[in-house]
């Protein structure tokens, strides 16, 4: 593994690990400058999330930047049309991987619903800037961590299947909540397929991206209009139930 990749695992980790100072810090700084507690406790998470991710992908960015200047990975890349077209199909792929890991896990007698996704939700609520992170950079430093840096290092060792694997579990198990590591596995296992079917690390940050953007709006902006949407459906069910009774 690359010096710079060990270099941007540290820096991911310590991301994750920083909110037990970064968080109550936020709180003591905006406490000191005249904001009440109760204001800053609400607002203390979702500001050192912005202020932390971003901090990482700097970083992330800039430990990479030599080998995005020489671009040596991109030799035996896929063509552009053809990334692109496997970019825009990734996405349906990994909500299919998405839908069949849920009917497993439905079936298993797992409970549906992610309590990281309420609490994203819930911050985007408060702090609209939160969708920047769940939507957009937090997908970017997954892909470059859990497929460019993880799965890339086994893959050169193992097979696909047992790097995609291995790496898709680590993924799972890094969004603490093990009850759906099938779920996360599936969707990381679809992504590492992306990346090494077209070689271009651009296109599973694409379909992740594009995915996470569509359950946040989904369950945040158009919420309202889906539930108004659900109602109606049972209602003329209810209806032409009734009629036919």
């Amino acid at each position: 593994m690359k010096k710079e990749y060990g270099f941007i695992l540290i820096a991911y980790i310590i991301m994750q690990l920083s909110s037990y100072i970064g968080v109550p810090l936020v709180l003591l700084i905006g406490t000191a400058m005249g904001k009440s507690t109760v204001e800053m406790q609400s607002l203390s998470i979702p500001y050192w999330l912005v202020i932390s991710f971003v901090a990482t992908l700097f970083i992330v960015l800039y430990l990479l930047r030599g080998e995005m200047k020489t671009g040596n990975e991109l030799r035996n890349a896929a063509p552009v049309p053809t990334s692109i077209a496997w970019a825009i199909f990734g996405v349906f792929l990994a909500l299919f991987a998405q839908n069949i890991a849920a009917r497993i896990e439905m079936a298993l007698g797992i409970e549906m619903g992610s309590e990281n996704t309420e609490q994203i939700i819930h911050l985007i609520e408060t702090f609209p800037i939160v969708i920047l992170i769940s939507s957009v950079i937090g997908p970017i430093l997954e892909e470059i961590v859990f497929r460019k840096i993880i799965f890339g290092s086994l893959h050169k060792r193992l097979g696909f299947v047992l790097s995609a694997l291995i790496s898709s579990v680590i993924f799972a198990l890094a969004h603490f909540e093990p009850e759906h590591v099938i779920l996360y596995s599936a969707m990381g296992f679809t992504f590492a397929y992306l990346y090494v079917k077209t070689k271009r690390i651009l296109v599973p940050i694409f379909a992740h991206v594009a995915m996470n953007t569509m359950v946040v709006l989904v369950q945040s902006v158009f919420r309202e209009d889906l539930e108004r949407l659900i109602k109606k459906a049972e209602q003329i069910q209810s209806f032409i139930g009734g009629y036919f009774l």
